[in-house]
């Protein structure tokens, strides 16, 4: 055995024994933080890990931990991607950039040491209009380093629409290997070389395998995409030097629509040619999966803080073991939030910070059972208005704001909630539970500095518009439960759709089992000239009696792109949902987004005693113009037997 393969082995056996010392950030144990500096570099080290960063854009250069070097020349960046009006799209920071170390080791014991690049906007043609900081941060026995971003607009100051803000870590392809998100997705990775030689596909990140372990299938990097509120930890490790490097997230207070927001983790870089390195992301703002940009006006002084957040190191005999070990450091994590070392203007730490409490109970008359166990209850800042390129509008809500912090929690059992760390000020108290059909909301919910606010019970009567005659699926903002919901993260699962369904979905109530017959999906079909049809879908359900009244098809939508769904009852149109949000699901191998309800409401005489056909018309101008559906219900409003 070589001198060098004993070293390793050595080094892997003391950190196996020890349960990696680094993990434990024991402070009387381990070498002391440093801080070192040359004219182009800054490094942080503290002889478990060592971080080295480039002065002049903030990017990591170097992150190295049992010897090795995790990054590759690609390193690690943030950027903050957007446009001002009338300008074109940019990701380019100001400068030239100014260098400090925010925490000196020398100060403080060795016990942390940080650095700090700030990009002072002072009209940079091309640049952000912004103020953008970048921070590492290193504590004493650790094996992960901290990473933030601190960013600033002040007027006058152009305005600026935020379309992406992504951390981006581009890792050692001679290490790494394999990538774990979550129980579904773990496995061995393609190599850059089989991207490279793959067959693109209809879309520019999809491309059929031609070589490697996963000859013959599909690669796609969205589905590795994740819903951030469930993936506290993902990343990648190696199954030959037994190393791994996650992102491990404490907090969603700093992203957009946090409870349900997807989006990517991780996957292959799909650059045409080598390198194609791979790539471990963190994506605090985006449209994927529906969203809107962050419009920033001339006039708003903002400012936002995205983390700190862990790049963690660990070292375990197994994948499982890596990610397993991940997930436990993001519990210890989430619970020391927010940190109590962290130091920066905007950054409140507990103390500095309040709460809100209650009890949320749902009483629907129809539904006994319905329950606000397990419901999200959130605080965030009323619905707003937006105007974008073009005079473009929007209503900004909980969902799509990316532009404020909002902060959730989980009730128990019994509706009991609290939500902790909430920043002093006012705001509205949301909620949504599985199950039930629509959300909860109160307006005008005070937070106060160290102190914590009793809402008491929060009855939550969901919205019945009359007596349910029948429903399709559950409400749970996804279409997990339909056919193929249950493995959405496969690339093109919507193509076998016409051999599956060659007369379309024909779903009889009572009879048919949505988790079979009704599909995820409604795709367009093929016309077999290169073009696309519209699809329709019946619902065959029987009356016994004749009504006088309004009837209510209610359509929960959780993904959808291009053209309305129209609706015909027994041959006669009754309505249409109008065009729907672009949401871009289902060619992104999606199951969920936000949620936008539609009610179609109609002359309930039109219901006949005996066979009802409701049918879905959904148009198609493209390939991706498809509706994934949440829930579906008709109801039926004073209704009286004639």
């Amino acid at each position: 055995m070589s001198e060098t393969n004993l070293r390793r082995i050595l080094i892997l056996a003391v950190l196996f024994l020890t349960g990696t010392a680094a993990r434990s950030r024991a402070a009387d144990q381990g070498q002391p933080v440093v801080v070192r500096e040359d004219a182009g570099t800054a490094t942080l080290a503290n002889g478990v890990i060592s971080a080295t960063v480039n002065k002049a854009n903030g990017n990591l250069l170097s992150l190295q931990f049992c010897g090795l070097d995790l990054l590759s020349r690609g390193g690690g960046y943030w950027n903050c991607y957007g446009e001002t009006s009338g300008q074109p799209k940019t990701e380019v920071k100001p400068g030239p950039s100014e260098f400090r170390i925010s925490q000196d080791p020398k100060q403080n014991g060795g016990e942390m040491g940080e650095v700090a690049l700030r990009f002072p906007y002072h009209g940079q043609p091309g640049a952000v209009p912004m103020d953008i900081e970048i921070r590492y941060s290193l504590l004493r026995g650790d094996s992960g380093l901290y990473g933030w971003t601190i960013i600033r607009h002040e007027p006058p100051n152009p305005g600026f629409n935020i379309e992406a803000g992504t951390l981006c870590l581009k890792l050692n392809s001679k290490i790494f290997d394999y990538l774990s998100v979550d129980s579904n997705r773990q496995r061995q990775m393609i190599t850059g070389e089989d991207w490279v030689k793959g067959t693109q596909l209809n879309l520019w990140e999809a491309r059929l395998m031609n070589t490697g372990i996963h000859k013959g299938e599909v690669e796609h990097k969205y589905d590795y995409s994740a819903m951030f509120s469930k993936t506290p930890a993902w990343g990648w490790n190696s199954t030959t030097k037994n190393v791994g490097l996650f992102i491990v997230n404490p907090s969603i207070e700093y992203i957009i629509a946090p409870p349900i927001k997807v989006d990517l983790t991780g996957h292959i870089d799909i650059k045409p040619s080598l390198p194609a390195d791979p790539t471990l992301l963190f994506v605090w703002h985006s449209n994927h999966y529906g969203g809107e940009d962050i419009n920033i006006n001339p006039s708003d002084n903002w400012t936002k803080i995205i983390g700190p957040i862990l790049f963690y190191c660990n070292h375990g005999q197994s994948s499982e073991t890596m990610w397993k070990d991940a997930l436990d450091r993001a519990a210890r994590e989430q619970k020391q939030w927010p940190y109590a070392w962290a130091d920066a203007p905007g950054y409140e730490r507990a103390k500095e910070r309040g709460s809100a409490g209650g009890q949320l109970v749902v009483r629907d008359p129809q539904d006994p059972q319905a329950s606000a166990s397990g419901a999200w209850v959130g605080l965030a800042q009323p619905p707003y208005a937006a105007t974008f390129d073009r005079g473009r509008q929007a209503q900004i809500d909980w969902q799509i704001d990316g532009k404020n912090y909002q902060y959730w929690a989980p009730a128990d059992a019994s509706g009991h909630f609290t939500i902790p760390n909430v920043r002093p000020g006012s705001y509205s108290l949301y909620a949504f539970t599985d199950g039930v059909l629509g959300d909860f909301s109160r307006a005008d919910v005070r937070v106060e500095q160290g102190k914590t606010t009793d809402l008491g019970e929060l009855i939550w009567t969901p919205i019945r518009y009359g007596r349910q005659l029948w429903d399709i699926g559950i409400p749970n903002r996804s279409a997990e439960e339909f056919r193929h919901g249950d493995h959405y993260w496969q690339w093109g699962l919507y193509n076998p759709y016409p051999q599956e369904f060659p007369n379309d979905v024909d779903f009889v109530i009572g009879k048919s089992d949505f988790r079979h017959d009704w599909n995820y999906a409604q795709p367009p079909r093929p016309d077999g000239r290169g073009g696309w049809q519209n699809t329709t879908w019946r619902i065959r359900f029987d009356v016994d009696q004749s009504y006088r009244g309004t009837g209510i098809l209610r359509l929960a939508i959780c993904g959808a792109r291009g053209g309305p769904v129209d609706v015909a009852l027994n041959g006669k149109p009754i309505g249409s949902t109008g065009e729907l949000p672009n949401m871009g699901v289902m060619h992104r191998d999606g199951i969920r987004s936000i949620e936008v309800e539609r009610d179609v409401k109609f002359d309930a005489s039109l219901l006949k005693p005996g066979e009802n056909v409701i049918e879905l018309t959904k148009h198609a101008r493209a390939w991706t113009d498809g509706v994934l559906y949440d829930y579906l219900r008709l109801e039926i409003n004073d209704a009286v037997t004639r």
